[in-house]
């Protein structure tokens, strides 16, 4: 069998420096080096890294596209594939590969630490081991395995911050793979997505401020879908609409999502047209808007789009 290792940086491939850890060439050879003496991954094993390894909190969309290319290539000569990544950002990428790569015939596998493999008592064994050994067996999809599970890559997040049990997901029936009749990738373009909280008494001048400059915003809302109707709100989305800028409101719960319209609360989301979300991850709704404003050129379309359930990432009523 044959598998395939991408070395995007991040944590598990850091070193203590003068400025604190940062990404170090050679840590992951060496680690592979180990577990393959210790028989605990497969011998055939290609490794790639990226041209320059970095932490995820500098990753941006253009990492998106970059690996989306790179895992879209491999589907021909690898049997299966391992992201390492780091973790501050690896469920926005989860997200976005689950989007980008349509009609995968094989699985991919991302993971990382939370603790560097070049200290003692690392996560990075046993997720790096794991994620190998993952990449053997596991169904074609994009997946992620952390500390043990194997986690539903359209709706994994991060839920603590330093835990080494540091992700979670909701199950899905559906898998984390976009229907494809061949496979393929594809990309985002250059957009301005904000992410935006409801908050008591919060100034609402940011949110028209973005219906005036962004072409896509996420609105994370109270419980399962409530905002509070005031006059500088409802303009906002107005004003959104009139744009034609798709607004997507999720739910500041971690678990549950929202239902618009269950609470009248809630009523100036519905009335504006405010895209119910349902139960996708922030993570998820940031990447889905870049790919619905990339793939369509029309605002219904990205409509359709968002709605409409593509890998699991969320429920279908």
């Amino acid at each position: 069998m044959r598998l395939l290792l991408i070395h995007t940086g991040g944590t598990i491939g850091m070193a203590a420096t003068p400025r604190g850890f940062a990404p170090q060439a050679g840590v992951i050879e060496d680690a592979l080096q180990r577990l393959q003496a210790e028989r605990r991954i497969p011998q055939e094993i290609t490794l790639r890294q990226l041209d320059r390894l970095i932490d995820s909190a500098e990753a941006t969309p253009r990492e998106w596209n970059r690996l989306s290319r790179l895992l879209a290539e491999a589907q021909a000569e690898f049997d299966g594939v391992v992201v390492t990544h780091g973790t501050d950002t690896l469920a926005f990428s989860a997200a976005a590969l689950c989007l980008a790569l349509r009609g995968l015939t094989k699985p991919v596998i991302v993971t990382g630490s939370m603790l560097p493999l070049t200290v003692e008592g690392s996560d990075g064994w046993d997720n790096l081991a794991d994620a190998l050994n993952a990449a053997k067996r596991a169904a074609p999809g994009v997946w992620v395995q952390f500390a043990g599970r194997l986690l539903h890559g359209a709706r994994v997040r991060k839920a603590h911050s330093s835990a080494l049990d540091a992700f979670a997901a909701a199950e899905s029936a559906a898998p984390p793979l976009s229907p494809a009749a061949d496979p393929m990738a594809v990309e985002v373009l250059p957009h301005r997505v904000a992410v935006l909280s409801i908050a008591p008494g919060a100034c609402t001048d940011v949110l028209r401020f973005a219906a005036e400059q962004c072409d896509g915003i996420v609105l994370r809302c109270y419980g399962s879908g409530t905002a509070p109707d005031t006059p500088h709100l409802r303009a906002a989305l107005v004003l959104a609409a009139e744009r034609q800028v798709p607004v997507v409101a999720v739910s500041q719960s971690p678990e549950g999502g929202i239902s618009l319209g269950t609470y009248a609360a809630g009523g100036v989301l519905r009335e504006s047209g405010v895209i119910d979300g349902r139960d996708m991850t922030p993570e998820m709704a940031y990447a889905k808007l870049h790919y619905a404003l990339s793939l369509h050129a029309s605002f219904d379309q990205c409509r359709a789009f968002l709605e409409t359930p593509v890998c699991g990432e969320m429920r279908t009523a």
